[in-house]
């Protein structure tokens, strides 16, 4: 099925920029078979399509039924593909700065193995993983690169990092950099753990810069979406709620949602249904949550999806006649206007309660929190000389009021 955006927000993207196109979703929904199919159908159409794992359980080559490596591998006409190796990406961005805190565990009296291991920071893998596609972005070989990404929980970790981290880099940095190269000589005689030199805050400061411009390649609506797959089930449905918050509360476009493993709406009932109720409600839940957002659907195949056949059987199924590589929908996560003499910031924030947001400033600098998650904001020069005064929740968007002088926060 397919439910038409806004007509203020549907765009067909007939340009020839590059695109990339994101799925994510809770564990085990089909990404993968999405992504395949997807890459295949764009493939199909003439673009030049790279399609990557970056999840740490790789299964994109038993879907194709191809052996694909660490190393771009073309499997067929205009179609590339890569199941990236985490390991070596590590090393690329990370190894300057694993092999330090290695180091310094070790000088604690961890055994080598634990050390190496323990080195090795939440998140660092997926992030690793992004800049590769990064680096794909800037070398200009294609014209799509579609991504099969990790569970939603870590993909919204990662996505979020790049903001954190340029505001460490901006804010901290300088200063501890500065501290410890003049305190070094005289602090190493004291203490037993090695002291960071000026390689580890160079690998620091490029690792950051890194990230950040793959937050802006990932950020650009005009470049990239993000499309989130479910299946008709309450917990997955809660998840890609949370996750389109998320994604939306940091400015990431999302430009359809994709119902994969669909009962037909009309099949007898029999043993499938209670099944067949089950989904006819949440169809209509997810109908309701993520409208205006194109709801696609993926219907549930005699027998698993794998292999080319099947795969160009499901694309078609899913997009029919679109491009997949066109952009969807279109609609701005964040927005400044004015009303009634004061600027307003609006921010996306689909399914967020009046309440549940805190919003503070310090000086050019916003925090926003939402649930467990905090976006640090460096507001942009007409704001940046205000106050915010308020932080209402309208319309599934966050509106945060600046003026001259600080007024009472309404939450």
């Amino acid at each position: 099925m397919w439910t038409p955006a806004a007509t203020h927000g549907s765009v067909m993207n007939e340009a020839t920029e590059m695109r990339i196109i994101l799925h994510t979703g809770k564990g085990g929904v089909g990404k993968t078979t999405v992504s395949a199919a997807t890459a295949l159908a764009a493939a199909a159409r003439g673009h030049r399509t790279l399609v990557i794992s970056t999840d740490a359980a790789h299964s994109l080559g038993d879907s194709l039924e191809t052996a694909i490596g660490p190393e771009i591998r073309r499997i067929g006409p205009n179609l590339w593909a890569q199941e990236i190796d985490a390991i070596r990406q590590l090393e690329q961005y990370w190894g300057v700065l694993r092999r330090y805190l290695s180091s310094v565990m070790r000088a604690h009296g961890l055994d080598d193995v634990v050390a190496d291991e323990l080195a090795n920071l939440p998140g660092m893998e997926e992030i690793a993983n992004l800049m590769q596609l990064t680096a794909h972005a800037r070398d200009g070989r294609f014209d799509v690169i579609v991504v099969d990404c990790a569970p939603t929980g870590e993909t919204m970790q990662l996505l979020s990092f790049p903001e954190m981290a340029r505001w460490w880099l901006e804010k901290l940095f300088p200063i501890q950099r500065a501290v410890v190269r003049v305190t070094r000589p005289v602090v190493q005689r004291f203490v037993e753990i090695p002291l960071p030199g000026d390689e580890v805050f160079d690998a620091v400061k490029e690792l950051v810069l890194n990230v950040d411009q793959m937050h802006g390649l990932l950020a650009d609506p005009g470049t990239t979406s993000i499309r989130i797959v479910l299946n008709l089930e309450k917990m997955v449905i809660k998840e890609a709620q949370r996750a389109y918050t998320y994604f939306s509360l940091f400015g990431y476009g999302i430009d359809a949602v994709i119902i994969n493993r669909a009962l037909p709406v009309d099949a007898d009932g029999g043993f499938l249904r209670p099944w067949i109720e089950a989904q006819r409600r949440y169809r209509a839940l997810v109908q309701d949550s993520f409208a205006p957002l194109p709801i696609l659907e993926l219907p549930l195949a005699e027998r698993e999806v794998v292999g080319r056949a099947a795969l160009t059987r499901a694309a078609r199924a899913l997009y029919g006649d679109r491009d997949p590589v066109a952009r969807l929908y279109a609609d701005a996560p964040q927005r400044i206007h004015r009303r009634d003499g004061r600027y307003v910031l609006s921010l996306a924030a689909p399914f967020v309660a009046k309440g549940a947001v805190d919003v503070s400033q310090k000086g050019a600098d916003l925090i926003v929190r939402v649930g467990d998650y905090k976006r640090n904001l460096t507001l942009p020069r007409t704001l940046s000389s205000l106050v915010a005064t308020g932080a209402r929740v309208e319309h599934n968007r966050l509106l945060i009021t600046f003026a001259k002088e600080a007024g009472r926060h309404d939450h």
